[in-house]
């Protein structure tokens, strides 16, 4: 028996017989060859079974149909690509190239691509469809409606148990609340949703609304041909409102698209296209407001400290002291609506904090007791200032008594003036005979000075 080499021939010819023996490796490497020669790159159709993915990321699978079945290889680098998961039993169609797994001679596809079975049918129909709509005028730019700026109702036509009709909901209600909302509910998936959608739309006349919203969450080629529907697009074309639609994931195109008069990325960018108006406003309002607040509190400390200079300069301690008390009450209640409008605010901004957690569904019952902690401090800083400020208003109110000279008049005191009504203050520049007035805590009194007693320490 001979031994069996390597031998060097053209990689198109197998020897025909004879002792020329060849290794089983290089038979394998030439059958290799041989089908990749023969057979160009190809969509083979069958059904999932056997799938495994193995830690290098790397998918093995077998395809096969009634009476024959291939094994099958997808690399990593192109089955992480995929936008489905490969299940058994499920009906697919693969683009591959037809080789030989030279370790173990097995016949395989190294697969590039992968399908659900059916796709191509479906994408080719949509293009169709997409085609003739068209031709008819249907996608064009001119007949396309501009959206409400402020629009006081909106229609959405969807599923009631979509989680896009939450996002939708959550999201209007935190930029818009005060906008009604109006469900037109349908089914947007199956054999009956084409229909369905079409006669939603339908009633959007009858809703009232200002602009009309159809949306679905995302979802494979199948799930959204409900969207891809002739009678749909009609519908959308003949509606007597504005209609924005946001149905499946930024990269998902459907007929219906086409026809709206605006395309959002997703059901959520569709109630913010919506809702941005009202937002719009909103910012202008606030920032409007803010700046009359500030023009009126600029405007009345002005007046106000006006009026304090002109009230020092023509009325006694007392009156100063009424107007000081009078200043207080009014930065109190000043104070007091601040805080209202800031408890206002914060309570505001708490429900739509609560609505966005209500939507991601966090710790409800931790949030809410932070919550509640921080307005009882919030509450107590408040009080606090207050307190502050009346302490501080009291000793100012104390400290302008005491520098009341009518006030030593109530201890027993009196004034004392001379003829021209200076006080006098020293005995020494009295005359016998003179007239002096002398004032009490009630009344006064006019009387001449028999003679005086100078303190025998002063000078002059």
């Amino acid at each position: 028996m001979h031994d069996c080499a390597h031998i060097d021939m053209n990689e198109n010819m197998f020897p025909a017989g004879g002792d020329t023996c060849i290794p089983v490796s290089e038979l394998a490497r030439r059958a290799r060859l041989a089908l990749e020669r023969s057979f160009p790159v190809l969509w083979v159709g069958g059904e999932l079974s056997g799938v495994t993915r193995a830690a290098s990321g790397h998918l093995y699978f077998s395809l096969k149909d009634e009476s024959a079945q291939v094994r099958c290889v997808m690399f990593r680098n192109r089955s992480q690509l995929l936008p489905f998961e490969p299940k058994a039993g499920l009906r697919v169609e693969v683009r591959a190239q037809v080789s030989l797994y030279e370790a173990r001679g097995d016949f395989q596809l190294t697969v590039d691509a992968m399908r659900r079975s059916g796709v191509g049918v479906l994408h080719e129909a949509f293009l169709q469809l997409k085609a003739r709509l068209e031709r008819e005028g249907l996608f064009d730019p001119s007949r396309k409606r501009q959206l409400p700026a402020l629009p006081a109702r909106l229609a959405i036509v969807t599923s009631p148990t979509a989680a896009a009709l939450r996002d939708v909901l959550a999201t209007l209600a935190r930029r818009a609340p005060h906008i009604a909302i109006t469900l037109l509910p349908c089914l947007v998936q199956g054999v009956d949703a084409p229909a369905q959608v079409a006669a939603a739309i339908g009633r959007a006349g009858d809703a009232g609304c200002d602009a009309l919203m159809v949306v679905r969450g995302g979802g494979s080629a199948e799930d959204l041909m409900a969207f891809n529907d002739e009678r749909v697009a009609r519908a959308i074309a003949a509606c007597p409102v504005p209609v924005v639609t946001g149905i499946g994931h930024e990269t998902d195109f459907s007929i219906a698209d086409f026809v709206a008069d605006l395309r959002a990325a997703t059901p959520t960018a569709a109630a913010e296209l919506l809702s941005a108006g009202h937002v719009e406003a909103g910012r202008q309002l606030s920032a409007l407001t803010a700046r009359l607040s500030r023009a009126v509190h600029a405007r009345l400390d002005a007046r106000g400290q006006k009026l304090d200079d002109l009230a020092a300069r023509l009325h006694p301690p007392a009156r100063q002291l009424s107007l000081a008390r009078e200043r207080l009450q009014l930065l109190h209640e000043r104070m007091r609506r601040a805080q209202q409008v800031k408890q206002a605010r914060d309570s505001r901004h708490a429900d739509v904090l609560a609505l966005r957690l209500q939507a991601a569904r966090p710790a409800l019952a931790l949030r809410q007791a932070n919550l509640y902690r921080l307005a009882e401090r919030l509450n107590g800083a408040v009080h606090g200032a207050l307190e502050s400020a009346r302490h501080r208003a009291d000793l100012s109110a104390a400290q302008l008594a005491q520098l009341d000279p009518t006030a030593v008049l109530a201890r027993g005191f009196s004034i004392v003036r001379d003829g021209e009504g200076r006080i006098v203050r020293d005995a020494g520049t009295l005359a016998a005979g003179q007239g002096l007035h002398l004032q009490f805590e009630h009344g006064g009194a006019d009387v001449d000075v028999r003679r005086a007693y100078p303190d025998a320490g002063a000078g002059g």
